[in-house]
């Protein structure tokens, strides 16, 4: 089959890291065709279908240059197996065009995963919302009022942005309040923004879990990203040390609620990420983690991934 990956320059992967090339090397292992092309390639005209200017490539087994470009050509969505959406964060006026062009692409016939719908449907913040049973105390606003009333009943708490990624715009105010007014300036924008507060897990201690979830069901590992130092994000991206764990009973009770709603939506794959029992934020742009849990589990995240996107594909 071929698939088409539409992700960041394949210059930018990081081949012993990276989700997507673990995505691309098990898929090049079934002995399917690959292509890759970024949102920027896509277009569609009046009585065209919607289009990408794409690479032709094969992998190479060599880390420093592991891909080949075999050609470039334009080619419709709708004429490839399976079109795989990775771009990464952020989820910008950009990103979401390009969902619609996707959705597009849909209708003419191609297999989107995750669907461009579904992508827009749940942003990685506010997904959360429609789990409350799972979820410790939260608040949606962009009231610096509403914020300091919250602060006021949980005393320790974690200010973030909606559109944040990485772990970037996160701040704790403990119970001294130092700074919640000139957070809360900086996050809502003289209220102009809507801000996400949590109460502060003291549970971040032991790692900022992420549970995989693959066509309805959890992988049994989760990741650990423990906070170092004097940090509070446990984010890959601000410093945080991986750990893989099995998934203890509350995760398994998460990931197994949580699941089959998310799959029935059209995310074949997602991330859920837990401090202690409680949910923090879902993932479905392109979660990661494929390559840590493999390393030190053994567990094959990307032979699940393909298993599950060719049933998928039927």
């Amino acid at each position: 089959m071929h698939y088409l990956f539409v992700a960041d320059p394949l210059e930018a992967f990081h081949p012993k890291k990276d989700t997507t090339f673990a995505m691309l090397q098990e898929a090049a292992r079934r002995g399917h065709c690959l292509a890759a092309c970024e949102p920027k390639d896509l277009r569609w005209e009046r009585g065209e279908r919607v289009l990408a200017r794409v690479r032709r490539i094969s992998l190479t087994g060599d880390s420093s240059h592991w891909f080949e470009e075999t050609g470039t050509d334009v080619a419709a969505l709708a004429d490839f197996a399976a079109v795989l959406m990775r771009k990464d964060p952020p989820f910008d006026s950009e990103y979401f065009y390009s969902t619609h062009l996707l959705e597009q692409a849909e209708r003419e016939g191609a297999r989107v995963f995750n669907k461009p719908r579904a992508l827009r449907d749940h942003p990685e913040k506010l997904a959360i919302l429609e789990f409350p049973e799972f979820i410790g105390p939260t608040l949606v606003t962009r009231n610096a009022a509403d914020i300091r009333q919250f602060h006021a009943q949980h005393r320790d708490i974690i200010l973030k942005p909606l559109d944040g990624m990485g772990g970037m715009g996160i701040f704790r105010v403990g119970p001294d309040a130092m700074n919640l007014g000139s957070i809360t300036e900086t996050l809502n924008r003289g209220g102009a923004q809507s801000v996400m507060v949590q109460g502060f897990l003291p549970e971040i201690a032991e790692g900022d879990k992420r549970i995989l979830i693959i066509g309805g069901e959890p992988v049994p590992f989760c990741l650990a990203r423990i906070p170092q130092g004097t940090e509070v994000r446990g984010n890959l991206a601000a410093g945080g040390k991986g750990v893989a764990r099995p998934l203890s009973q509350r995760d398994w009770q998460i990931g197994r609620a949580l699941g089959p709603v998310l799959a029935a939506r059209g995310l074949l794959l997602t991330g859920v990420d837990v401090i202690g029992d409680w949910v923090t934020e879902i993932n479905v742009t392109s979660p990661t983690c494929f390559q840590e849990i493999e390393q030190q589990t053994g567990c094959d995240v990307a032979a699940l991934y393909q298993d599950a996107l060719e049933r998928a594909l039927g």
